[in-house]
């Protein structure tokens, strides 16, 4: 291929792209500018108990990143499952209720949700103290991968839906996990921004995470589900569910873990709690 040639093959290539783009960005605009559909709202009120409570601010603001999400991200049913609107709008709006107040795009590296109707199960290499490496099968109720993808069960969505001050919701969970992710490392640690941000959350997270492992130790009985002791990147995502569903009794017992989420997500959620 001459010069002038792959010139011209690199020009059209980047007028594909731009048309692309722009095309893409057009259909995004259309998307938002539409009414929120009043049956989305009924399913909001029924499976987002807080979703009433938010002030008005807020809710356009989840609103608008809903319509987002619904319009890039591919849902797909697995076992059987044919996807409703209800599952969709739902898992979206526990997604996007960690975007609030947030200048952070809506999961641009996410493309699949792919929903079971019950726990799935999986087969994982684990590794014992000896160093051998065995095949095990886990059930599932969620998770969360780096390629764009969430795999959630409905069963347990709809089981996190039903009380929203236990500490437990696997949809907020797996999308912490894709928050944690975005720096290109799930590892507890999302983007925070300045290096004073990193410091004041290392210290802080890591001497709740080890105070959390002393307790799963020896058995002692702790607000944090003591599936937060596996690694920083469960831990983040645990103290997500809580700090949403539990905020006055994470602010009450771990005040400096909860003042750190709360300027992570600039949101304090105890203030659409009853």
């Amino acid at each position: 291929m001459s010069a002038l040639q792959a010139s011209l093959v690199l020009a059209f290539l980047i007028i594909v792209a731009i048309v692309v783009f722009s095309w893409s960005g057009f259909r995004l605009k259309k998307a938002l500018a539409k009414p929120f559909i009043a049956e989305w709202q009924l399913i909001l009120r029924r499976n987002l108990p807080v979703y009433s409570r938010l002030p008005n601010e807020l809710r356009e603001q989840l609103e608008r990143n809903i319509k987002q999400f619904l319009h890039q991200k591919q849902f797909s049913g697995s076992n059987g499952l044919v996807v409703t609107d209800e599952m969709r709008v739902t898992i979206a709006a526990y997604a996007c209720l960690l975007l609030l107040n947030r200048e952070t795009g809506v999961y641009p590296q996410l493309k699949y949700i792919i929903i079971y109707p019950d726990a799935f199960r999986v087969e994982r290499q684990e590794t014992d103290e000896a160093g051998l490496v065995s095949t095990q099968e886990r059930g599932l109720s969620g998770e969360s991968w780096s390629n764009g993808k969430v795999i959630l069960s409905w069963a347990n969505v709809v089981e996190g839906n039903r009380d929203l001050n236990d500490g437990n919701n696997v949809t907020l969970h797996e999308f912490a996990h894709q928050l944690d992710g975005e720096n290109g490392a799930v590892n507890g640690a999302p983007i925070l921004g300045s290096a004073g941000r990193y410091e004041q959350w290392s210290t802080i997270l890591s001497k709740e995470f080890e105070s959390l492992q002393e307790a799963a130790w020896s058995g002692d009985r702790a607000l944090l589900n003591s599936y937060g002791a596996t690694n920083p990147a469960e831990f983040f995502a645990v103290v997500t569910e809580h700090f949403f569903e539990q905020p006055e009794a994470l602010a009450k017992q771990h005040p400096e873990l909860f003042e750190v989420f709360r300027n992570y997500y600039q949101v304090d959620p105890a203030e659409w709690h009853d």
